[in-house]
């Protein structure tokens, strides 16, 4: 398997002997011949995606992941509220065994971890209404680099033990599978599972290498597509992009599995988080938390435990989620509920506010006056005459239920806040702004009024009305501003928030919000400046951070090595790993970027990604694909009147495991 990175506690190995030496060393090697039929889909399980805990995420193998652990995660989703909301499995990752088996060939729980043993931990589990979930391996030993036992050779037995102690779920890995077909070898544990007479979920961890979406479906009950998710905005960008096509291989009991949660381990932001849950629910995917719920906080309990989302991932009509619409980082992703609802996700993976936009008919609902749109973060509801609209963060997502329900008239009109030209403001120099209140709503709003409101000591003003008497369908109030950050203020972002008030045809008053980011700039330097020493105003990683005249290297800041692209070293440039974006303020006075690019030798013969550079939002240059095979590139752009250049490190259509790319000798003339 190509991987993310090279070197890590869970790097997965795949083994290099034949199945041939398997029968050598003594290790029986699963005959398709000898194996019982196929068992029917419905099976009863996992009729809705599948939805409790997983250690892995915040744990790996240290010591904390233990028995105390797992009995107070069981507590929280009691105590919490999450076992009402729909978290049910309460599952163990690697390292809850010994390195070796006991003298009968069985699996021996690691008694430092589990003293009283798995059976105890599943009674806990169980006593609280829950269930319990365990891992192992299709292979000799799992992916932990300790090397516990795997369960190739020995799926009957292993199967025997999980259904006598009481497991409800398992997680299969693909770690040292020595080979041997993958299809075979997951049918295989499917069988001994079916053999124990126990119902336990299956949950195939293959990561998507053989297409599992295409011939699992009677083998498992889900199946990972991709590689492993990271605590980070660029790894769930890259896996939700894999994800998304795969939508019609979805149903009951038969799921695509982007991998587990990261909400609330500390790597994204809030508004990324909720990003992130809010995707994973309208793809319809296994929600299995992956923090540490005993140190979590209110925000994580929040973003996890809101149950209008997590209807739209549990609705029994199994619909996965499909993309409507995807351009320029904007993507509308619209999925049908069984009571006839679509749930729309306006979702913007950009680093600066979004306008994401599309109507009733293009997410597949029938002709109506009006429609009732819901906001599932806000928990409001709103009338629409079909235009579906909002302004998204950078980074967030809109999440709405839209119904054709005939009361939509009990609503107050959807009400669209938006902000024109981009909020990049040079310390003592005024920049203009326009904010804009739409109606989407069928009524009117009355007596609407806006405010803008900027960090203390910057001046805010507007420079036309700020009030309207009313607003009819599709009408805007557009009020300009002047905002000026004091001379000397530091470069960064910083908090504007804009504000309206209106009133709906009953009189009910409305207020809205919506917080944007104004980012302080220096204008550039005049020459040629390197990029790797020039600060950016954003950037975003598909592993680790993006790193300056170094490449990516591990998952920590400063780790990366030279820059060697085909055996040449280059002093200068940024180390990224695909999903990746850098952007620079290029303030109107830049004509040219250029570099050379490529995989960074440090993966081997694995990786491909594609480059681009894009000025104001347009594409100015691209690579197409390259490969670890290749030497560096030339890339350069014209990029001369743009406001902001953007650096795009894309998949180059095989995931992003070892896709290390380097920005080499990368130049902006201005």
């Amino acid at each position: 398997m190509r991987h993310l990175h090279t070197r890590t506690t869970r790097r997965r190995l795949v083994g290099a002997l034949t199945a041939g030496l398997l029968c050598a060393t003594g290790i029986a090697v699963p005959v398709a011949a000898a194996t019982p039929a196929a068992p029917t889909v419905d099976d009863g399980l996992a009729l809705t995606p599948p939805m409790g805990f997983n250690n892995w995420n915040s744990t790996h193998c240290r010591a904390e992941f233990d028995e105390a652990m797992v009995k107070g995660i069981a507590d929280i989703f009691v105590e919490k509220g999450l076992k009402d909301a729909g978290y049910e499995y309460v599952n163990l990752d690697d390292c809850w065994a010994l390195p070796a088996r006991d003298a009968n060939g069985k699996l021996v729980p690691d008694p430092v971890r589990f003293p009283n043993g798995i059976k105890a931990v599943a009674d806990y589990v169980h006593s609280k209404g829950l269930k319990l979930g365990i891992y192992t391996s299709a292979g000799t030993k799992t992916c932990n680099s300790a090397g516990f036992p795997g369960a190739l050779g020995h799926e009957y037995s292993d199967a025997r033990q999980f259904a006598d102690w009481g497991v409800d779920y398992l997680k299969y890995d693909n770690c040292n599978n020595q080979g041997v077909d993958a299809k075979l070898r997951y049918t295989t544990m499917r069988d001994a599972l079916k053999a124990t007479g126990r119902p336990i979920v299956y949950s195939i961890c293959e990561w998507g290498e053989n297409k599992p979406w295409e011939w699992a479906a009677d083998v498992g009950h889900l199946w990972r597509t991709t590689g492993d998710i990271s605590d980070n905005w660029g790894s769930m960008l890259s896996i939700l992009k894999q994800n998304l096509p795969l939508a019609a291989h979805a149903g009951p009991g038969h799921w695509n599995d982007p991998d587990m949660l990261e909400v609330g381990n500390g790597g994204m932001t809030d508004t990324e988080y909720r990003s992130h849950f809010s995707m994973w629910a309208i793809m319809a995917a296994p929600l299995l938390i992956g923090s540490d719920l005993r140190s979590a906080s209110a925000e994580t309990f929040d973003i996890l435990g809101n149950r209008e989302v997590i209807a739209v991932d549990q609705d029994p009509l199994g619909k996965q989620g499909t993309v409507v619409s995807s351009e320029g980082g904007r993507w509308v992703v619209a999925k049908e509920m069984r009571d006839g609802s679509r749930t729309v996700a306006l979702f913007n993976e950009s680093g600066t506010a979004q306008r994401v936009s599309t109507s009733a008919s293009a997410v597949g609902l029938p002709a109506a006056d009006a429609y009732t749109l819901r906001d599932l973060w806000q928990h409001r509801s709103y009338n629409t005459a079909g235009t579906i609209s909002a302004t998204v963060p950078a980074h967030g997502t809109v999440l709405l239920r839209v119904h054709a329900d005939g009361r939509w008239a009990q609503h107050p009109p959807a009400v669209e806040l938006g902000l024109e030209g981009g909020p990049l403001v040079e310390a003592g120099r005024a920049a203009v702004l326009t904010s804009t209140v739409t109606d989407l709503g069928r009524t009117s709003a009355r007596r609407v009024s806006v405010s803008l409101a900027g960090p203390e000591g910057w001046s805010v003003k507007a420079t036309s009305p700020t009030s309207s008497p009313a607003l009819a369908t599709g009408r805007s109030l557009r009020t300009k501003w002047a905002v000026r950050a004091p001379a000397g203020t530091p470069v960064g972002a910083y908090g504007l928030t804009l504000k309206a008030s209106y009133r709906s045809p009953s009189g009910v008053r409305v207020d809205s919000a919506l917080p944007l980011t104004a980012t302080v700039v220096a204008p550039p330097p005049s020459g040629t400046s390197g990029l790797g020493d020039l600060p950016w105003l954003s950037a975003t990683n598909g592993w680790g951070p993006v790193e300056r005249n170094t490449s990516n290297g591990e998952s920590g800041a400063g780790d990366g090595g030279p820059i060697a692209i085909g055996g040449v070293v280059y002093g200068t440039g940024l180390g990224v790993h695909a999903e990746s974006a850098v952007e620079y303020y290029a303030g109107g006075a830049c004509e040219s970027v250029t570099a050379r690019v490529g995989v960074d030798d440090e993966e081997g013969t694995d990786g491909s990604v594609a480059f681009e550079i894009w000025a104001d939002g347009v594409k100015a240059a691209s690579t197409g694909v390259l490969t670890n095979a290749m030497p560096a590139q030339p890339i350069s752009a014209d990029v001369t009147g743009a406001r902001v250049v953007r650096l795009v490190v894309a998949d180059g259509g095989d995931g992003i495991t070892s896709d290390h790319g380097d920005w080499a000798e990368a130049r902006l003339s201005c």
